[in-house]
């Protein structure tokens, strides 16, 4: 009998071990979707992801990327409440995971119920113009866009979203009245700038770094708590005696209804992603901050955020 138990839990413990070990994983490749345009903060992240979970095989499938910039962002968040209870979807968010729904309450999204897989970042936000302007600080900035009034050209990504937010800002804090004009994603707003279709940008600085490094354009204020490293001689708007600093969410979220199993297993993919030597260099080189965080925690981030951009839509009418 002794003999026999001892078999029994041998081969129970060996049953047990193999249980573990079929961990739940994708079937198929999976859908990676970017609520952007191409060559913006958002896509040159998620593209950047991709290659780190191929290049470790961090994901027993590939990943798909597929941009889906309409309507703000709108696109894809319809695309992804159609995927209800699919395992095999997951998205790169920014701030229009926020304020899209908002500003287009028919479309009956709400965020809350998408699946918290992992916080990768947090972006940061400066405000530049182009080189031959002549403009290097914000006073000489403001007395330009004041000259030229409603004149003046501020490129952004989308209605109602954070680029437009920040211009707001801008007039409201400086007394001016510049023309936002929002394009499909922030590579073709950086392109703007650089060929002087535009005065100015707020574009990140993963967005507008290649034109800043070739000199075609400068950074003349940060919208973070402290200097940036990579541009030190632009100082931050808290220290120009306005006090106001703003961040882009850089998150993955999965489709409403997602399996416990499944939200694991990406949350634990997309952790090796951030803790990768690639992504931390990529996170210095574009002047990124954040810890990860998933779960209940990145809920509450997004309820937190959320509420901060209710209170910025309504100053500019949009809600």
């Amino acid at each position: 009998m002794k003999k026999l138990l001892t078999t029994f839990t041998a081969c129970a413990l060996s049953l047990g071990a193999a249980t573990v070990s079929f961990a739940w994983e994708p079937k198929k490749p999976v859908e990676f979707v970017i609520m952007a345009g191409q060559g913006g903060g958002a896509d040159k992240m998620a593209r950047l992801m991709q290659t780190v979970i191929e290049k470790h095989d961090f994901a027993s499938k590939p990943f798909v990327p597929v941009n889906k910039p309409g309507g703000s962002g709108a696109e894809a968040l319809v695309h992804m409440k159609s995927k209800t209870g699919d395992d095999h979807t997951v998205m790169v968010t920014l701030n229009s995971f926020y304020t899209t729904p908002m500003r287009q309450s028919g479309l009956g999204i709400d965020t809350q119920t998408f699946t918290p897989v992992g916080r990768m970042a947090e972006d940061t936000f400066l405000l530049w113009v182009h080189s031959e302007s002549g403009i290097t600080n914000i006073d000489e900035f403001v007395e330009a866009a004041k000259a030229k009034g409603s004149d003046w050209i501020m490129a952004g990504t989308g209605k109602g979203q954070e680029d437009q937010l920040l211009t707001n800002f801008l007039n409201q804090a400086y007394g001016l009245t510049m023309k936002y004009v929002p394009f499909k994603g922030g590579g073709r707003v950086a392109k703007e700038l650089a060929g002087k279709h535009a005065n100015s940008t707020v574009n990140n600085p993963s967005e507008q770094l290649g034109f800043y490094e070739a000199g075609d354009t400068r950074a003349i204020a940060a919208f973070t708590p402290e200097r940036l490293e990579l541009f030190p001689d632009a100082p931050t708007f808290n220290e120009l005696g306005k006090d106001f600093v703003y961040f882009m969410q850089r998150s993955v979220v999965g489709a409403p209804g997602m399996s416990d199993e499944a939200q694991a297993y990406y949350s634990e993919v997309f952790r090796k992603v951030y803790d990768s030597e690639e992504w931390q260099q990529y996170m210095k080189k574009k002047s990124l901050r954040g810890e990860f965080i998933s779960g209940d925690d990145l809920k509450a981030y997004w309820q937190r955020e959320a509420g901060v951009h209710h209170t910025m839509l309504k100053e500019i009418g949009e809600i």
